[in-house]
């Protein structure tokens, strides 16, 4: 689940937006007619397509997500599909090839409306308005991403991520706790309780960076109710002013209060699941691609019993959600007819005939009311379902640009960087990149 948010210097990701950018202008007319969602532009599954060869763009932990998908279509229609992997950073190399010409039919892409723009998605990508599947999905997934100024580009194929607490029940449980915390001043008395008591409370992964922005965005999810990101996108609010920063404070005091492993700087990402899993800590803040490490180390029957999760904000339980590349798909506009509809086609098959064998698959949670979430799937992972309902867009699921966050948090925790640092650096960036838009307020 490696995506913008966690990798590459900002100076790469502003010279790709540009590039973008420049390329959208010089093809003023490049979105075709067949880039139109009316129900009659979605051919029926079974169409064949004898001959017809797609290829679908995928990261390195995404490269096999689609399988299962893929021999079942192949299967039906006679089409072949070809995954080409990527090499990380995905989301960078991806821009860069699409700004030079080179497209594929389809790829994984995270599917919020920043990502969106930064590869051209009103030139680029193909208009998946009127796809049959919208209908289907579940709770407010239909409108919570994958959107651009009222324009479908993105196939949820995943339910998104979403920020939030990974526990061990056993460590629960052998000190004598019973109920999960309900806001976040529990949580952290519930961590000092468990310290005094020769417990890690929290592991992170100081080494592999990605992760430590969760701590920070956690701590957000009350403000992004009330207009955070609006706020910061219209130049009205900044990473410096206290609300931001204070969540960095916050983060930094608790890392210095003892409150994390004592080798926060040099963990790493393998290293946090074998924590939790092993109990040498209590809780670790992750997405859904750490329960995803935890799976590949252990078996359901074993998850269940080990490990839960519960949602965490400033005053209660509410999670904070943040689609990455894994959980969608986009569709280029490549001016080929033939190819655009084969693209449409794979992606209502994937959400229509083929989702069941997909999701048994992936073991992973339905987010279509019209197939049911297989039997097998861990219930902490059905947990994170749940919390999406209530949830509250991240910084990349609200804000116009992604500055690297967790880099400088990263630095931080280095001791390279001062709270005020990482505030001021993370604000540069990001008016940096709203400029590149032309975002009014920068």
């Amino acid at each position: 689940m490696k995506t913008i948010h966690r990798r590459a210097a900002v100076v790469t990701a502003l010279a790709a937006t540009l590039m973008l950018a420049l390329t959208g202008c010089t093809n003023p007319g490049s979105t075709t007619p067949t880039a139109g969602g009316s129900p009659a532009a979605w051919p029926a599954e079974d169409t064949k397509l004898d001959g017809v060869t797609l290829t679908l763009w995928a990261a390195q932990n995404s490269n096999h997500e689609a399988d299962a998908v893929i021999s079942g279509f192949e299967q039906l229609t006679g089409a072949k599909v070809n995954v080409v992997t990527i090499p990380d950073p995905y989301e960078q190399g991806i821009q860069t090839k699409v700004a030079t010409g080179d497209k594929p039919d389809l790829a994984f892409w995270q599917p919020t409306a920043s990502m969106l723009t930064a590869l051209n998605a009103t030139q680029n990508l193909i208009s998946l308005d009127g796809a049959p599947w919208v209908s289907n999905y579940t709770g407010n997934l239909a409108n919570m991403t994958g959107i651009l100024n009222n324009t479908r580009y993105a196939a949820l194929v995943t339910t998104p991520a979403v920020i939030g607490v990974y526990y061990n029940k056993d460590v629960f449980a052998a000190n004598g706790v019973t109920s999960t915390p309900t806001n976040w001043d529990d949580f952290i008395t519930l961590a000092q309780t468990l310290k005094s008591k020769g417990v890690t409370p929290f592991y992170e992964m100081g080494a592999d960076r990605w992760a430590t922005q969760w701590w920070v965005q956690a701590q957000l999810a009350d403000a992004a109710k009330s207009g955070l990101w609006d706020r910061v996108n219209a130049n009205q609010e900044k990473f410096t002013d206290p609300t931001i920063q204070g969540a960095i404070n916050t983060y930094q005091q608790l890392i210095q209060e003892g409150l994390f492993n004592s080798d926060i700087k040099t963990a790493t990402f393998v290293d946090q699941g074998n924590a939790l899993l092993n109990g040498d800590a209590a809780m670790a803040m992750q997405v859904n691609s750490f329960f995803s490490e935890l799976q590949a180390e252990s078996t359901t029957d074993v998850l269940n019993q080990k490990i839960g999760f519960f949602p965490i904000s400033p005053t209660g339980n509410v999670g904070t959600y943040i689609p990455d590349q894994s959980n969608a798909v986009v569709a280029f506009n490549t001016g080929n007819a033939t190819q655009e509809a084969a693209a449409k086609q794979f992606l209502e098959y994937w959400l229509g005939s083929g989702y069941n064998a997909f999701l048994s698959d992936q073991n992973t949670v339905s987010l279509l009311s019209t197939a049911a979430t297989p039997s097998t799937v861990p219930t902490a992972l059905t947990d994170v379902a749940k919390a999406l309902d209530t949830s509250v867009g991240s910084m990349q699921a609200l804000a116009i640009a992604n500055p690297d966050l967790y880099i400088n948090l990263a630095n931080m925790i280095q001791g390279t960087m001062t709270p005020v640092q990482v505030a001021q650096t993370t604000q540069t960036q990001f008016a940096q990149l709203a400029q590149a838009q032309g975002a009014p307020g920068f």
